[in-house]
């Protein structure tokens, strides 16, 4: 180890014991949902925070409400070179002048994972993985701990409703965290409970194959530590070699599972059910949250608690009180004419829970999704699977490609989805379309459920059409 890495060891020792009030850390893409969980924390530790992001959001705006000095111009004068460390995001291009000034100059730049690891990793951490669903998984858990007062610190890949944050600090030092898989970032963390959600490939422009992106949820679950627990989604263990001490599987209702729900009713976008966790029932659960993917992340969370050792009342009491995380499978109208679903899903197989979910629910209704493809890279490396996801709806409008870190692709846009698409009603169109198309079709009654998808800003259409909605509503 060398003497910079011992000096940031004792720095995030320092933070963690509350001594490092008035010291500095910098962020490059302070406005990350996970980025800014980190911050967060700093902050909450009497560290002075600031950082550049490429261009302002309501997440960085209300980090600037909470006190962060945050910009948006890439300029070195703007780096606070004071400061004992620098966080960065893989997501950063590695042309960007002020990472390149910060690398140049010697200056202890670390990966956002490299960062949480140094955290949680000298606490109890509970460590959610998984291409999809840990982000719910991991606040259903965070909010159980919460609730019931067990307690824990939180960072979390979305803003929960319950607390409309993504963090939150207690003095009990337990962690529970998001252990994200891009850029193998996970491999940076020694969980003492991991779940393991789904490992449907994805990222392969880091990746190359699906059996590397296989290989290294395998190398994860070896992270574990001594006489700790891994819990993984059944059917995954034995046909990838998972590795630990202690394992448990889990599943929406497949009793062969360790953990699975059962007596299971829905009922005006809830569900009602019971869970048996190992050889112990947990009686008279509800959640109301849509979705029989949340259903089974629910059941992920419930095996934590109970391996927790927290009262089968306590846990009743949370879920039921769970309300969700921001964009999954979020309500924006919930009437009983007019349903409009906000979802994250950004992978095909993400795609395919969530219009199954909204048609299991509301299956008489006539379900119009807009999606918005995120990456040029997964869509052409996933066109046809989100063709067949998309031939789920009964209508489809697909916007254009959310670039983000990438650059375009010669021939990869959202019209070759909906060349292999052959549902008959999709339509490519630009967001500001979308808007006139919608009112139009509201106004002869052609709209019943109304889904948004997507990882990139179509978030940014959720009000205006809430808004055409309510008006209809």
């Amino acid at each position: 180890m060398t003497d910079q890495q011992n000096h940031i060891n004792a720095f995030i020792k320092e933070v963690s014991l509350g001594e490092a009030k008035g010291k500095r850390v910098y962020f490059l893409g302070i406005g990350g949902i996970g980025m800014s969980a980190i911050a967060r924390y700093f902050k909450s530790r009497g560290v002075v925070v600031s950082g550049y992001d490429k261009t302002e959001t309501s997440l960085t705006s209300k980090l600037t409400e909470e006190g962060f000095n945050v910009h948006y111009a890439d300029d070195i004068n703007l780096i606070d070179q004071e400061a004992s460390l620098f966080v960065y995001t893989p997501a950063i291009p590695k042309t960007h002048k002020e990472y390149n000034y910060l690398i140049e100059n010697g200056f202890p730049v670390y990966k956002r994972s490299e960062v949480l690891g140094m955290i949680i990793n000298q606490s109890y951490n509970i460590c959610v993985a998984g291409t999809h669903g840990k982000t719910t998984t991991s606040s259903m858990i965070a909010h159980v701990l919460r609730d019931s007062d067990f307690g824990c610190n939180a960072f979390l890949g979305g803003i929960t409703s319950n607390y409309n944050t993504n963090f939150w600090t207690n003095e009990k030092n337990v962690c529970v965290a998001e252990a994200d898989e891009y850029d193998r970032s996970f491999l940076k963390l020694t969980p003492d409970v991991a779940v393991i959600t789904s490992i449907d490939p994805d990222h392969l422009d880091i990746y190359e194959t699906a059996e590397n992106f296989v290989e290294a949820f395998i190398s994860f679950s070896q992270k574990v530590k001594s006489g700790g627990l891994l819990i993984s989604k059944f059917g995954l263990n034995k046909a990838n070699g998972f590795e630990s001490e202690n394992q448990l599987t889990y599943s929406v209702d497949d009793n062969k599972a360790d953990c699975f729900s059962f007596n299971i009713m829905h009922k005006n976008g809830s569900y009602y059910f019971d869970a048996q966790i190992k050889n112990q029932i947990v009686k008279g659960l509800s959640l109301h949250m849509g979705g029989m993917h949340n259903l089974e992340n629910a059941v992920a969370a419930i095996s934590v608690a109970k391996h927790l050792g927290i009262s089968d009342e306590k846990i009743i009491h949370a879920v039921s009180n769970f309300k969700g995380v921001k964009r999954r499978f979020e309500y924006i109208v919930h009437t009983r004419g007019l349903i409009m679903i906000d979802d994250y899903a950004h992978h095909p197989q993400e795609l395919s829970a969530l219009i199954h979910g909204a048609k299991g629910l509301f299956a008489e209704k006539k379900c119009t999704l807009i999606f918005q493809p995120h990456l040029f890279t997964r869509t052409r490396d996933f066109a046809t699977g989100f063709a067949a996801a998309l031939n789920m709806a009964d209508e489809v409008f697909l916007l254009p490609i959310y670039p983000a870190r990438e650059l375009p692709i010669e021939g990869v846009n959202s019209e070759i989805i909906a060349g292999l698409m052959n549902n008959p009603k999709v339509k490519c169109c630009s967001k500001t379309e979308i808007l006139e198309i919608v009112k139009q079709q509201l106004e002869k009654g052609e709209i019943e459920m109304l889904i948004t998808a997507g990882a990139g800003d179509i978030d940014t259409l959720v009000e205006p059409l809430k808004n055409i909605l309510n008006k209809q509503a």
